[in-house]
C-alpha cells in the first residue's frame, strides 16, 4: 500500500468524512491567502499597518468557525454583516482610544451585547463573535482613525476568500462526504472483526480485549452518526420514502451499526472461531460455510456469534449494493414547502432567560478578568479578557467550564515552552517562520473539534513564531502572557461556580429527561407499529441523545474525581448505553414486522413505565454508588423473531439502574 493510500485510510479512521481536516483546510487556506493579498498590496500599493492583517487573520478565523448558514448566500449574508461590525468594532475601539477607562467599560458592553445576541439564532451568534474578536483587535492594536480604509481592505479581502474558499476551492459536497462516511464506516467495522480475530486465537478473554472492543464500538457509532448526517432520515429534512436509494442507505448504515454490536455483544460472551472471523475479513463465503459447518450445535452461544459475523457479512454487501446506486441527486434537498413564518426570537430580559444569565456570567467574568489583567499589565491584559471569554464557549455546565479553563491553561503553558524553545531555534528567519506558523493553523484547528488543550498549544506556538518574527519575542513577555491566561481562566471558572452556576447535575437530569423522552417515542411509535423508517429515524434520535448524555457526564471523569467516581459513572453510561443498544434491535425487528406490537403491548408499556422512572430520579444514578447488577445471561439470537428479547432486555437494562443503594457518594457534591 502507497503512502498516500495509508495516509488516507489513517485519516478516515481517525476523521470521518473529512470533516476536520476541511474545516482546519479552509481555516489556514483564508488565513495564508488572505494575508499574502494584502503583503502584495503592502508592497505593491501602500504600506498597510497591522491592523489590518490583525483584523484579516481574526475574521479569517471567526469566518471559518463562526459562520455556518445553510446556504451560500446566507453565508454571503452573514459575512457582509460581519465585515461592517468588524470594521465598526475596530473603529469605535480606536476612537476610544484616548479615553481608556471609557474603552474598558464599552469592551464589556459589547461582552454583553455579544453574548446575548446568541438567543436570536446562528447568524447573531456569528457576528457576536466577530463583535468580541474585532474590539480585541482594534483595542490591542491601537489602529488610527485615519486607517480606517486599510481596516475596510483587510476585513473585505479576508470576508471574500472565505466565501470563495467555503463554495469554491473547498465546498460542501454532501455525495462525496457520505462515500467517505461510509469508507470510514466499512474501516472501523474491519478494525472490530481484527478485534475480534486477535482475541479469538488467545486461550483467554482478556480486560484489555474488552476495553478495546468497547472502545471500537464507540468509533464506530461516531462514523455511523457522521455519514447518517448527509441522509435526510431525521426532523432536520423531510424523510426519504421507503424504496428510495438514500431510503436503503439509510436502513443499511442501521443495519451495519446494530449488526456489528451483536458481534461484539456475542463475541464477549463467547469468542467465535478465528477462521470464521478471517473469513469474513476476506469475504470468502466458502471458508465461512465451512467455518459454520465446523461448529455443528454444541455451543449454543458460539454458534450464534458465528452467526452474527454472518449477519454483518450480509449487511455489508447489502449496503454496498445501495451505495453503488446511489446518485448525488438522491441526497439534494427538496425545496422547502411554504409555511407560516416562524416567530421572530424575542429578548425576555429577565434572569429566568438562560441567555441573559449566561451574558451576565460571561460580562461579569471578563470585567474580573480585566481588572486583575490590569494589575499585571496596562499593555497586555486583553489576553486575560480573552481567555475569560473563550472558555465559556461551548459548555454546558460550570464542570464543563473548569475543564476547559485547566485545558486552555495547560495548552497555553506547554505551547509557550514550544514556541518560546522553536523560535529561538529558528532566530526569526521569515522564509522558516511563515510556513511553520501555517502548520501549527492548520493543527491548532484540526485538532480543536477533540482537544482544545491542543489547539490552544498551537496557537501559542504561532503566538510566539509571531513575535519572533516582530522582534518583541522574550521569556518575560512569553511569562506575563501566560500569567493572563491563568488570569482569564480562573475568572471564568470562578464565575461559573458562583454566579447562576449550571451544576453539571442539572445539565445530566436535562440530558436524562431527554433520553428517556427519545426512548418513550420510539416505544410509543413500536406500539402504532409505525413504518420501518420511521422507527429507525427513532433509533437514530435516541443515539445522539445517548451521546449528549455522555457529554454532560464528561466532568465526572476529570482528574479531581478519579478516585471516587469514574468506574461507577462508567458503569452507569454502560446501562443506558446497553438499552439503547437494545431499543435499536426493537426498532429493526418491529421495522421487519409491523403486525407485532400487538403480540408485544405488555411488555412496551413496561418498558414506558420504567422509562418514567428513570426520568424523574434523573442524574441521582450518576451521584449514588450502587451495586449495579451483572448483566443478565442472555445472548442475542440474530433471528427475526427477537422483539421480545429486545424489549425485555430494555427493561432488565432499566431495572439495573434501581438496584439496591450501597453507600452515598458525594451526594450533595456535584459540580
Amino acid at each position: 500500500m502507497t503512502f498516500r493510500l495509508r495516509l488516507r485510510d489513517w485519516l478516515l479512521a481517525n476523521d470521518p468524512a473529512f470533516s476536520r481536516l476541511r474545516q482546519a483546510s479552509r481555516i489556514t487556506a483564508t488565513v495564508v491567502i488572505s494575508v499574502a493579498l494584502l503583503i502584495a498590496f503592502h508592497f505593491i500599493a501602500t504600506p498597510l499597518p497591522p491592523a489590518a492583517y490583525g483584523l484579516a487573520i481574526t475574521l479569517s478565523i471567526e469566518g471559518g468557525l463562526a459562520v455556518r448558514d445553510r446556504t451560500a448566500s446566507e453565508q454571503l449574508v452573514t459575512r457582509i454583516l460581519a465585515v461592517v461590525t468588524g470594521v465598526a468594532m475596530v473603529t469605535l475601539a480606536s476612537a476610544l482610544e484616548g479615553y481608556r477607562h471609557v474603552s474598558d467599560l464599552v469592551f464589556l458592553v459589547v461582552i454583553f451585547v455579544a453574548v446575548y445576541g446568541r438567543v436570536f439564532g446562528q447568524r447573531w451568534f456569528a457576528l457576536g463573535m466577530f463583535a468580541f474578536m474585532s474590539y480585541f483587535t482594534g483595542a490591542y492594536l491601537r489602529p488610527s482613525l485615519d486607517q480606517l480604509p486599510a481596516l475596510v481592505l483587510g476585513a473585505g479581502i479576508s470576508a471574500a476568500i472565505a466565501h470563495l474558499v467555503r463554495t469554491v476551492l473547498l465546498p460542501d459536497d454532501r455525495y462525496r462526504d457520505l462515500l467517505r462516511a461510509i469508507a470510514s464506516v466499512q474501516q472501523r467495522v474491519d478494525e472490530i472483526l481484527h478485534g475480534i480475530a486477535a482475541a479469538a486465537r488467545r486461550p483467554i478473554l482478556r480486560a484489555a480485549d474488552r476495553r478495546r472492543l468497547h472502545a471500537l464500538e464507540e468509533r464506530l457509532k461516531e462514523a455511523v452518526l457522521m455519514a447518517e448526517s448527509f441522509i435526510a432520515t431525521d426532523t432536520r429534512r423531510p424523510a426519504p420514502e421507503p424504496g428510495d436509494v438514500s431510503a436503503d442507505l439509510a436502513i443499511g448504515l442501521f443495519d451495519i451499526h446494530l449488526a456489528a454490536e451483536s458481534v461484539i455483544v456475542l463475541s464477549l460472551q463467547a469468542m467465535p472461531p478465528a477462521a470464521v472471523v478471517d473469513a469474513v475479513l476476506a469475504h470468502d463465503a466458502g471458508e465461512m460455510e465451512r467455518g459454520m459447518q465446523s461448529l455443528g450445535e454444541a455451543n449454543v452461544k458460539q454458534l450464534e456469534a458465528a452467526r452474527a459475523l454472518l449477519w454483518l457479512h450480509t449487511v455489508r454487501d447489502r449496503l454496498n449494493r445501495s451505495l453503488a446506486d446511489l446518485e448525488a441527486a438522491d441526497l439534494d434537498e427538496p425545496p422547502p414547502a411554504p409555511s407560516p413564518e416562524p416567530p421572530a426570537a424575542t429578548a425576555r430580559f429577565s434572569l429566568a432567560d438562560p441567555a441573559l444569565r449566561s451574558a451576565i456570567q460571561i460580562t461579569l467574568a471578563s470585567g474580573i478578568a480585566m481588572v486583575f489583567g490590569l494589575m499585571l499589565s496596562r499593555e497586555r491584559w486583553f489576553w486575560a479578557v480573552l481567555a475569560a471569554f473563550l472558555v465559556f464557549t461551548n459548555t454546558r455546565s460550570r464542570g464543563d467550564t473548569a475543564v476547559k479553563a485547566l485545558q486552555r491553561s495547560a495548552g497555553t503553558l506547554a505551547g509557550i515552552v514550544v514556541g518560546l524553545a522553536a523560535a529561538s531555534a529558528i532566530g526569526g528567519t521569515v522564509y522558516i517562520v511563515l510556513p511553520l506558523g501555517a502548520a501549527c493553523i492548520f493543527l491548532a484547528f484540526y485538532f480543536l473539534p477533540v482537544s482544545y488543550a491542543t489547539m490552544t498549544f498551537f496557537v501559542s506556538v504561532v503566538l510566539s513564531l509571531a513575535y519572533s518574527l516582530l522582534g518583541v519575542l522574550t521569556p518575560q513577555l512569553l511569562e506575563l502572557r501566560l500569567e493572563e491566561t491563568l488570569v482569564g481562566s480562573v475568572a471564568g471558572a470562578a464565575v461559573a461556580f458562583v454566579v447562576f452556576p449550571t451544576k453539571t447535575r442539572t445539565t445530566l437530569d436535562a440530558a436524562i429527561r431527554n433520553w428517556c423522552d427519545k426512548l418513550s417515542e420510539l416505544l410509543e411509535e413500536a406500539r402504532r407499529g409505525t413504518s420501518g423508517l420511521d422507527l429507525v429515524s427513532r433509533s437514530q434520535a435516541l443515539d445522539r441523545a445517548y451521546r449528549e448524555l455522555a457529554a454532560a457526564a464528561k466532568p465526572l471523569g476529570v482528574s479531581w474525581q478519579l478516585v471516587t467516581r469514574p468506574g461507577h459513572v462508567r458503569q452507569t453510561l454502560a446501562v443506558f448505553m446497553g438499552c439503547t443498544y437494545w431499543a435499536r434491535i426493537v426498532a429493526r425487528k418491529m421495522s421487519q414486522d409491523p403486525e407485532s406490537p400487538n403480540d408485544f403491548a405488555a411488555q412496551i408499556e413496561e418498558n414506558l413505565k420504567l422509562a418514567s422512572k428513570v426520568r424523574e430520579t434523573g442524574a441521582d444514578y450518576f451521584y449514588r454508588s450502587r451495586s449495579v447488577a451483572a448483566p443478565v445471561e442472555r445472548h442475542l439470537p440474530v433471528s427475526r423473531d427477537d422483539a421480545g428479547l429486545g424489549l425485555e432486555m430494555v427493561a432488565v437494562s432499566l431495572e439495573r439502574l434501581h438496584s439496591p443503594r450501597v453507600r452515598p457518594a458525594g451526594e450533595e457534591r456535584g459540580l
